[in-house]
């Protein structure tokens, strides 16, 4: 080979160098900014792409992936309390050419720029809410955090999908004194439930024990009625038989005495009695159940007869 001949070689492959160093890829969901001796020269789309080697440079790369920034922000609250919020901001960079150019030229750091403006909102917002309504207006909390990016963070070309308030933590004392507040609450409700379902129980088996009393009294009245009657039959029969009166009584009432000792000594924890059964003991028991009868009737015909009405008819009578 002649010189010349290597000579053109050296310099064609020295150009196939100098092309292929010029070529560079750009991922997909990316925007690659090309720059001309520093200054911006255009946007390079995903795919192969060419840029002039030595005059052209790759400054940077814009991603449209949709990123996550956790912000964990102390603040107090209006009742003095301090708790800690931790906001979750998502977020992308739009696909034209206006917000990749003002995505990589006008912010230097745009996640320490979001953390900011969220520290900005919750400070602002916390500390005219109470503890308690940190936790129930979150939502409030986090509607105005997304607004506040959004109005700002868009002229540099960022849109704000979402702001959430993933986690919020009061001072462990606090949080120790609220849960004592919640246990406190429940054991008095759980006390005064207990005391309700004490009252039904005491109230119920009050008006058992009355109905049984009622119950109870209902049968010794049917008990001493049907005991009368058989009485009356009793000293009826006697009569018919030829037996006096006072005779039968005597003898239906000794006769009832002595069915009372029998089911008394029935029992084995029976207590002892000690009375006459001698012949002229049981007279005298018969003798004075006879009299207990006889002055019972007598006070009950002079209660009849001292009435007003009465009076006035024997008066009459005489």
């Amino acid at each position: 080979m002649t010189p010349v001949i290597i000579f053109f070689a050296l310099v064609a492959l020295f150009v196939l160098i100098f092309l292929c160093s010029g070529l560079f890829k750009v991922s997909q969901q990316t925007h690659a900014i090309v720059e001309r001796f520093g200054k911006f020269h255009r946007i390079a789309a995903p795919g192969l792409n060419f840029k002039v080697p030595i005059f052209d440079q790759v400054a940077g790369r814009i991603t449209h992936r949709v990123r996550e920034q956790e912000v964990k922000v102390e603040s107090k609250t209006h009742d003095d309390v301090f708790v800690d919020l931790l906001i979750a901001v998502q977020f992308y960079v739009q696909e034209t050419d206006d917000a990749v150019l003002a995505a990589y030229y006008k912010l230097t750091n745009p996640l320490q720029q979001i953390s900011s403006y969220v520290f900005d909102t919750v400070r602002a917002l916390v500390p005219e809410m109470c503890v308690d309504n940190v936790f129930s207006e979150k939502e409030k909390i986090a509607a105005a955090v997304k607004e506040r990016l959004q109005d700002t963070m868009q002229q540099f070309g960022y849109t704000i999908i979402q702001a959430l308030v993933n986690d919020i933590q009061p001072d462990a004392k606090v949080k120790a004194a609220m849960n004592q507040v919640n246990a406190s609450a429940r054991l008095k409700e759980a006390a005064k439930n207990e005391a309700e379902a004490k009252k039904i129980r005491v109230i119920a088996e009050a008006e058992a024990e009355a109905r049984a009393k009622e119950l109870q009294g209902v049968g010794i009245a049917r008990q001493r009625l049907a005991i009368a009657n058989g009485l009356k039959e009793s000293v009826s029969a006697c009569a018919e038989a030829g037996i006096s009166p006072e005779e039968a009584t005597k003898m239906v009432l000794l006769t009832q005495h002595y069915d009372t000792v029998t089911a008394v000594g029935a029992h084995s924890k029976s207590t002892i009695m000690l009375i006459p059964y001698t012949p002229n003991g049981m007279n005298q028991v018969g003798e004075q159940i006879t009299t207990a009868l006889l002055t019972a009737a007598e006070s009950q015909k002079r209660t009849v007869s001292a009435k007003p009405g009465a009076s006035g008819h024997a008066d009459a009578s005489a």
